[in-house]
């Protein structure tokens, strides 16, 4: 009888492929997940997945440039998809991810633009100051009129990536391939299938070329002492680049020490922030309640950007005004949402439940079917919203609001834009690294600071000649 059962779960499970140094390995399968949810995956041998330091990674020494057509090349191939990888990955992805499968099919169609050129070079330029750092020594003038020479050195880097959305593995393969170093990507057990994809597309359009040997993507359960306390040493990695939530970036601690160093992507929040001047007429409104809902949405608010607190600048009957507007707007199917979202947990509709009978001080707008739902309240409530659940606060002036924003805000969004000027700089001081247009929350332009850092810059290992 358990025989029977085993083979019922394995024939049940969604396959999991590996890329190891640039080859698809198959393997013998490892059973992973939970039921409804389980996965197999090749077992693991740690020893392919180290590169020795006796000798330079594949890509060491190749140019910049041609780096850069490759991942353009790569960028066309998987717009195209002819070999159907992507499609795959899809289909396999849509059975595990807590995503629809209407956002993931619109995000996995676009994984190509953090392939174009513009953005590559964006990167380079303005996080690097130019490709010569990458390509060689880059002389600098230092006081006392002498001389010395830096450069960018290949690192050798883990990647403990996040499955939130789909594009954060088409940025980190784009980072790993920029930086030359050699790259081994864990692959999150709620995204299985991107990264791979996005490699063995990569191998497709140039078979064993450097950068594609300069890859591996694998899954092991995160935390896993058997494989970490083994791959996470300076023997073998330089830095470990951790997105994820708290547990992730904690345990991720446990292995930095010195010549081991944490560059850490950590788990954050974003706010909004809307001027009185949403108020001016019925029109301005409804296009800062729309903007707001387009930012709250985003990855139907699995993503860091997505905004959960919203301050309104005004009385209580402004902010529900806004609130009832916003509502609506969050049932709207956008690129990166749908116009359902996952049912709220029990647990949250109990409290919100306990919200509706405090009115007026506290008002409800939605239910709990994953449309959309807004809370009215005097503070910031003291749960999470999370599932496209927004808490709208209202406030004298936009100011005060500066006071919720901390070290784990990430974006902030304002309305109108011209109020940004006056409220960035205390918006900084509190610790927040992103001020936008509202609307405007989802995807960070290429070459900009990301979560307060340049990631190009953090990544690579600078080595002086003096």
């Amino acid at each position: 009888m358990s025989g029977t059962m085993l083979d019922t779960t394995a024939a049940d499970s969604v396959p999991v492929v590996h890329v190891v140094r640039g080859e698809l390995q198959h393997g013998s399968p490892t059973q992973h997940g939970r039921p409804g949810a389980a996965f197999t995956a090749p077992t693991l041998d740690l020893d392919d997945l180290v590169w020795p330091r006796t000798e330079p990674g594949p890509a060491f020494q190749v140019p910049v440039a041609e780096i850069v057509d490759l991942l353009v090349e790569t960028g066309e191939a998987l717009k195209a998809d002819r070999a159907g990888l992507l499609a795959e990955a899809l289909d396999r992805m849509a059975r595990v991810s807590p995503l629809p499968a209407e956002v993931l099919e619109r995000a996995y169609a676009v994984l190509w633009r953090s392939f174009q050129r513009p953005a590559l070079y964006a990167q380079i330029d303005h996080e690097l100051g130019g490709a010569d750092v990458l390509d060689g020594w880059r002389e600098v003038r230092l006081p006392g009129n002498r001389t010395a020479a830096t450069r960018a050195f290949p690192p050798r880097l883990v990647h403990i990536i996040a499955g939130n959305a789909p594009g954060v593995a088409a940025m980190s393969v784009v980072r790993g391939a920029l930086t030359k170093g050699v790259n081994l990507l864990k692959l999150p057990s709620n995204d299985l299938f991107t990264a791979t994809a996005i490699l063995r597309t990569m191998a497709a359009v140039a078979p064993g070329h450097p950068v594609v040997r300069s890859f591996s993507a694998v899954y092991w359960r995160g935390g896993d002492e058997t494989v970490e306390s083994v791959l996470f040493r300076p023997q073998f990695f330089d830095k470990l680049v951790a997105w994820g939530g708290e547990a992730t970036i904690r345990g991720a601690l446990r292995y930095v020490g010195p010549g081991f160093e944490l560059v850490s992507f950590d788990p954050k929040t974003s706010i909004s922030l809307i001027g009185r001047e949403a108020f001016a007429s019925p029109e301005t409104l409804a296009r800062a309640a729309d903007a707001g809902a387009a930012d709250a949405t985003f990855f139907n608010q699995q993503a860091c950007v997505a905004s959960r607190f919203q301050f309104v600048e005004g009385s209580w009957d402004d902010a529900d005004r806004y609130a009832a507007l916003l509502c609506e707007r969050l049932g709207v199917a956008r690129e990166f949402s749908s116009a359902g979202g996952p049912q709220v947990p029990t647990g949250l509709r109990e409290e919100i439940d306990v919200l509706r009978s405090m009115a007026p001080e506290y008002r409800v707008w939605g239910g709990y079917d994953g449309r959309g739902l807004v809370i009215r309240s005097p503070e910031p409530v003291d749960f999470h919203p999370d599932g496209k659940i927004v808490d709208v606060v209202p406030v004298g002036e936009l100011s005060e609001a500066v006071r919720h924003a901390g070290v784990a805000t990430q974006t902030v969004g304002v309305y109108p834009d011209s109020r940004k000027a006056d409220l960035r700089d205390a918006l900084a001081c509190a610790g927040v690294q992103r001020v936008v247009s509202l609307g405007g929350a989802g995807g960070m332009p290429p070459g900009l600071s990301h979560d307060g850092f340049y990631p190009l810059q953090r990544l690579m290992r600078w080595v002086n000649d003096e």
